[in-house]
């Protein structure tokens, strides 16, 4: 059995475990095993991270990019010289198969080390003065503390997205990541302290989620929030920093449509819309949820899909034969369970799947519908699971129109040949991400994010580095 990690809190440097504290059970998404004991920050805790952070912004910011930039750099190495051990708590705690796990601490360490290069470019710039007596310069300077809220669901990719870009701005952090999985992004900061990050730079709390933001969002030492989560708690989390006026960058709920032209190449549609569709159980905020498919090619790619979805091994992820793992926690069982169940009675016809796999752990049969009348829950709720919703379409404009119909402007995605056709969807996609014949869309060098209720801000790309910097203009007589 492989050995899950002590947990903590990591305060200035210093790690706190559960005794004396409030805390919490972590549990096995697998089995349902209590997998290990978190402990809650309390308010004399939260406060000591906003103490060490402010203390250590001051110094950290005075390192040079370049030497931010080896810390960086470092961290990645050691995270790639430790992918076994981070993937394998990841699959423990998230349930995500081996690997994509590992996939996942890959792009974790490639995005540091990004961050770690890109970092040496927050240049300003200098303007022409109008009589030349003048200098006027634009200079770009780290904004601040940092509170940062990080999702279960890629447990080390979305904290990296912020925690790179910040360290690399010259700013330290206070990261909450998700209570479900903890000891992952905790590998991480641990990665960071070896490669000599300086104590109290990056801190690391847990708790009760509505307690931790409200007092850290507070505090006027915090300059920016950064989260990534469902679009209710955004909104939430956007109006307490609205009272301090604090920058802030919302990653936000999603319900990706696809669009499946009659020229697209089925074999292709078909595989990729396989592999995405069921990538960490559905449990993704671009997963392609929506399938808009063309008449002529629409009874095929059903059929299709449904023998590769009816085929897929599930189970634990530790198992390297398992393609799927289980959902993280039983409240995505439960809102499988509404979501097919309502639109079973709307009339919608479920190909395969649509019930749970046994009595131990969170599995969910990899399930595929269609005729989905679009005022079922599913076709407006994000699923967050592995199912997909078909329809069929026949005309351009009445596709477009009920992909852009939801509130929701993360990720679209269409299956074309046509170059023509590409390029019209490309630009009529009401979304933030736009992928054409892929689904990969999120690189450590390419902005994301979202527009509508799927949030403002970017993260990762050039963008990600700048939303962790302040402009400030000089004027020198």
């Amino acid at each position: 059995m492989a050995k899950y990690d002590e947990l903590h809190l990591l305060i200035d440097g210093e790690r706190l475990g559960p005794k004396g504290r409030a805390s919490r059970e972590v549990r096995s998404p697998a089995t349902g095993a209590v997998i290990g004991t978190l402990p809650h920050a309390s308010k004399a805790d939260l406060d000591r991270a906003l103490d060490a952070a402010a203390r250590t912004f001051k110094e950290w910011r005075k390192v040079s990019a370049y030497e931010r930039s080896k810390v960086l750099k470092r961290a990645a190495d050691l995270m790639r010289e430790r992918i076994d051990h981070i993937a394998t708590l990841m699959t423990m705690e998230q349930g995500k198969t081996l690997a994509e796990a590992r996939g996942e601490v890959i792009g974790t360490a490639d995005t540091f080390e990004w961050y770690g290069e890109e970092g040496k470019r927050a240049y300003g710039r200098l303007i022409p003065s109008r009589d030349g007596s003048t200098s006027h310069a634009v200079t770009k300077e780290p904004v601040g503390v940092v509170a940062a809220f990080a999702p279960w669901n890629f447990p080390a990719v979305t904290a990296a997205r912020k925690i790179a870009p910040a360290l690399a701005a010259g700013c330290s952090v206070i990261i909450k990541p998700a209570e479900e999985t903890p000891a992952t992004p905790l590998a991480l900061v641990k990665a960071l302290e070896d490669a000599g990050l300086p104590k109290g730079v990056v801190n690391v709390v847990f708790g009760e989620p509505s307690e931790v933001s409200t007092h850290l969002i507070a505090s006027p030492i915090v300059r920016k929030i950064s989260f990534t989560g469902s679009t209710a708690v955004g909104k939430h989390l956007a109006k307490l920093a609205a009272d301090g006026v604090k920058r802030c960058t919302m990653e936000l709920g999603g319900h990706a449509p696809v669009i499946i032209f009659d020229d697209a190449d089925l074999d292709q549609a078909v595989n990729l819309s396989t592999m995405f569709k069921f990538r960490n159980a559905g449990q993704v905020c671009t997963n392609p949820t929506r399938f808009f498919v063309h008449d002529a090619v629409h009874d095929a790619f059903v059929k299709r899909f449904s023998e590769a979805a009816r085929t897929l091994p599930v189970g634990n992820g530790l198992d390297t034969n398992n393609k799927m793992g289980p959902v993280a926690n039983p409240r995505r069982v439960d809102a499988m369970q509404d979501l097919i169940g309502d639109a079973q009675k709307h009339g919608a016809k479920v190909h395969t799947g649509g019930e749970r796999i046994g009595n131990e752990g969170y599995f969910w049969k990899p399930t595929i519908m269609s005729d989905v009348p679009v005022d079922s829950k599913i076709m407006n709720v994000e699923p967050f699971g592995p199912v997909a919703a078909i329809n069929r379409f026949t005309r351009f404009d009445d596709v477009i129109e009920e992909a852009n119909r939801l509130p929701y402007g993360l990720a679209g995605y269409a299956f074309t040949q046509s170059s023509k056709t590409a390029s019209a969807v490309s630009g009529a996609l009401d979304t933030g991400l736009v992928g054409i014949n892929t689904f990969v869309i999120s690189l450590p060098e390419t902005p994301f994010g979202g527009v509508k209720e799927s949030g403002y801000g970017l993260e990762s790309g050039a963008e990600g580095l700048d939303a962790y910097l302040a402009t400030k203009f000089v004027a020198h007589a």
